[in-house]
């Protein structure tokens, strides 16, 4: 399928929604399926953009959400100190984060991630978990491998 027009709207769309300062979409690599590689991102600093352009699954907030196939969420990314996190997550200012995967139309596999953050502490609502997954839902059309 074709991707939207403008991932650029439809990331701050989410955002506005959450009111959140931060988001990032990655994409799994059609090659391995066992790495990320980011579409577009909103409020990440410059200087951290290459270090999240490609992310294993495991690693990182995004990474972590890919492996265990379930919302991987910091309430203060600030002070966690859990291995979750790599320590340049830090340098974003974002406090309050969440990623959640974004699943093949069968849900059986993980084909990207959606990510969006506060610069203040929070924790996300099951509600809103559920309300970042439907729009993960939304964006998953338009990652799934034509073969598929």
């Amino acid at each position: 399928m074709t991707p939207p027009a403008d991932w650029e709207l439809t990331l701050r769309d989410i955002l506005q929604e959450f009111s959140c300062q931060t988001g990032t979409l990655h994409r799994t690599f059609r090659a391995d399926g066992e790495n990320l590689s980011l579409v577009h991102q909103i409020g990440v600093p410059e200087f951290l953009i290459e270090k999240i352009s490609h992310i294993p699954f495991g690693k990182g907030i995004a990474g972590a959400a890919a492996a265990t196939k379930e919302p991987v969420e910091l309430c203060n990314l600030q002070q966690d100190l859990r291995t979750v996190a790599k320590p340049d997550a830090r340098k974003t200012g974002v406090a309050g984060s969440i990623a959640v995967p974004i699943f093949s139309r069968h849900q059986d596999r993980v084909i990207g991630t959606l990510g969006i953050g506060k610069m203040t502490p929070y924790e996300f609502s099951d509600a809103e978990k559920l309300a970042l997954a439907a729009h993960a839902s939304r964006i998953a059309p338009h990652f799934e491998d034509k073969e598929n």
